[in-house]
């Protein structure tokens, strides 16, 4: 059986709301490049996961072996993918935090804030 969440005050909402335009804001500061362990390519992303730039070391045409240069690629991709949703799932954490109570099941690997915000602010005009 799960504890049941104490109720949001008005002032909960307005530190959620606050925090999650902080973290909108954030996030585009948030950059994370990984390099393969070969070191021919490297890739780096944002922190809503979009790939920013991606190198490939001239390196790479000495052996032509496409699906080994695919796997280095997509492998790199994913370990910046990776640490970027840790460094937003932190941020959000860090942002949403209030004493604890609400940073507690708020999930930061998912930034698209826009419906969030418009619900919170809808929330708080019945409050006011």
């Amino acid at each position: 059986m799960t504890t049941p969440r104490p109720a949001l005050t008005p002032d909960d909402l307005k530190h959620l709301r606050d925090g999650l335009r902080t973290v909108q804001t954030r996030l585009t500061d948030v950059r994370v490049t990984e390099t393969s362990d070969d070191g021919l390519v490297s890739a780096t992303v944002g922190g809503r996961g979009e790939l920013l730039d991606l190198d490939l070391d001239p390196r790479i045409y000495r052996t032509p072996d496409s699906r080994a240069l695919a796997t280095a690629i997509t492998t790199t991709i994913r370990r910046a993918r990776t640490e970027a949703a840790d460094r937003a799932a932190a941020l959000t954490r860090r942002s949403l935090a209030r004493g604890g109570r609400l940073a507690e099941g708020e999930p930061g690997e998912d930034p698209a804030f826009g419906p969030l915000l418009r619900r919170l602010d809808r929330d708080l005009q019945e409050f006011q």
